[in-house]
């Protein structure tokens, strides 16, 4: 095989991939051999069809996709492997030939790192970040157990108020006519969580149980269903229960019951402490934050648009995956937002080059710091991944390929740098 390169603007590449036409042919009868089973022809059992045969009546490309799939992903791979090239995107696939009894050629157009020049990374000044829990905070931490311990008590005698919770019936349509999805029966809605588009639950306040109330609403332009995307629409609704939450007021047994204190004061000393220490953790994490955007805006680099786009699909990965633990699917979070993947896209762009631009000048500076990572420091971040996963750190470490362990040991340098710019940086 042979790989030619060429470079592109914005650190974008052209990766020529020329495979043997040998290497072709065995690929063809691979893909023969996975069809063979499906094919039926008169005049032959099935699966007993002879290779030549078959393209003989339909032509020798009928296998030329499925041995293009095989080919691609190992001689791309192997490719990359053996050369040079730091490779931040997906590649973009385009064959060029593809012929029996030629060599196969490909293209992958892909993003390469960008190089970092960096500006001033040392001595940074940056805002002081005040740490002090006020008795605003403290209350608001007090109110979290008081929900926590609240009761649910069913409403008989008034109208619908603003934190309400509603059992209600709805039925929805557009155009006079109703929507896939317009229906639910039964259905519990808190007054003023702002879960349902525009002002649908400001409409319930005031209406009472029994009551058929008219909803007049407007899709917002980006909901997920197009069809529907600004277009105005009318709910009939039914009101059939109210109740609110009770919470406990805040006094000596209330205290005993949801803490290890016995008095309010106490209680609010405890809260006042762990505060303060989370502060202090999240003051640590907004000056580390201010030092690296300072850093950035120091720097210069020339990010190419695929690599960014990879990151934001794979923040889009993180993000389904922590909405799985929360028993949501993310098509199921964009239904009930009215989001669109492009549309979250967009949203997160920003954060996705902030997180690119925040690696690249960090390993930027452990380059000119030529930090370097001890054998210890590895083994004690295998020991915590060892604690972590419940394995036992040799065994952790076979399971290991090099790429793995080259990226953990530029994990722990980069922190170091995060360290070292952190320690380096003054307060105003």
């Amino acid at each position: 095989m042979s790989l030619t390169v060429e470079n592109l603007e914005k650190n974008m590449a052209k990766l020529t991939i020329e495979v043997p036409a040998e290497k072709f042919t065995e690929a063809l009868k691979e893909a023969y051999q996975k069809q063979k089973k499906n094919i039926s022809v008169p005049g032959f059992r099935k699966g007993k069809v002879p290779q030549a045969y078959l393209e003989k009546m339909y032509g020798a490309e009928l296998f030329y996709e499925d041995a293009a799939n095989i080919i691609i992903p190992d001689a791309y791979a192997d490719e990359v492997e053996n050369s040079d090239l730091e490779i931040v995107s997906q590649p973009k696939i385009d064959v060029t030939q593809c012929e029996k009894g030629k060599s196969f050629i490909f293209t992958a157009e892909v993003a390469l790192k960008p190089d970092v020049t960096l500006g001033e990374y040392k001595g940074i000044t940056v805002d002081k970040i005040p740490v002090e829990v006020t008795e605003e905070d403290i209350l608001a931490e007090i109110k979290k157990d008081q929900e926590q311990n609240a009761r649910t008590i069913t409403i008989e005698d008034r109208p619908v108020e603003m934190d309400d919770e509603v059992t209600i019936d709805f039925d929805g349509y557009v155009d006079g006519e109703q929507f896939e999805g317009g229906f639910a029966e039964d259905y519990p809605l808190t007054i003023g969580s702002h879960s349902f588009i525009d002002n649908f639950e400001d409409q319930l306040v005031g209406k009472s149980i029994g009551e058929e109330v008219e909803v007049n609403v407007t899709f917002p332009e980006n909901y997920h269903a197009s069809e529907l995307a600004s277009k105005p629409a009318l709910f009939k609704v039914k009101i059939k229960a109210i109740k609110r939450k009770e919470y406990p007021e805040l006094d000596d047994e209330f205290v005993q019951d949801v803490s290890e204190f016995e008095t309010v004061d106490a209680y609010k000393e405890d809260i006042k402490a762990r505060l303060t220490v989370k502060k202090e953790s999240d003051a640590k994490q907004q000056k580390e934050d201010a030092v690296v955007d300072k850093i950035i805006e120091n720097a210069t680099m020339d990010i190419p648009e695929a690599m960014v786009e990879q990151q934001q699909n794979q923040m889009l990965q993180e993000y389904a995956q922590q909405l799985s633990y929360q028993g949501l699917s993310l098509e199921q979070y964009m239904q009930f937002t009215g989001m669109t993947p492009d549309v979250m896209k967009e949203q997160i762009k920003p954060q996705a080059l902030k997180r690119i631009q925040s690696r690249l000048v960090l390993e930027a500076v452990v380059a000119a710091e030529g930090i370097v990572v001890s054998d210890e420091q590895f083994d004690e971040e295998i020991k915590k991944m060892a604690e972590t996963y419940q394995m036992e750190e040799d065994k952790l470490k076979e399971l290991m390929g090099e790429r793995e362990k080259e990226s953990i040991t530029l994990d722990i340098a980069v922190q170091k740098a995060v360290e070292l710019v952190v320690d380096e940086a003054k307060e105003a």
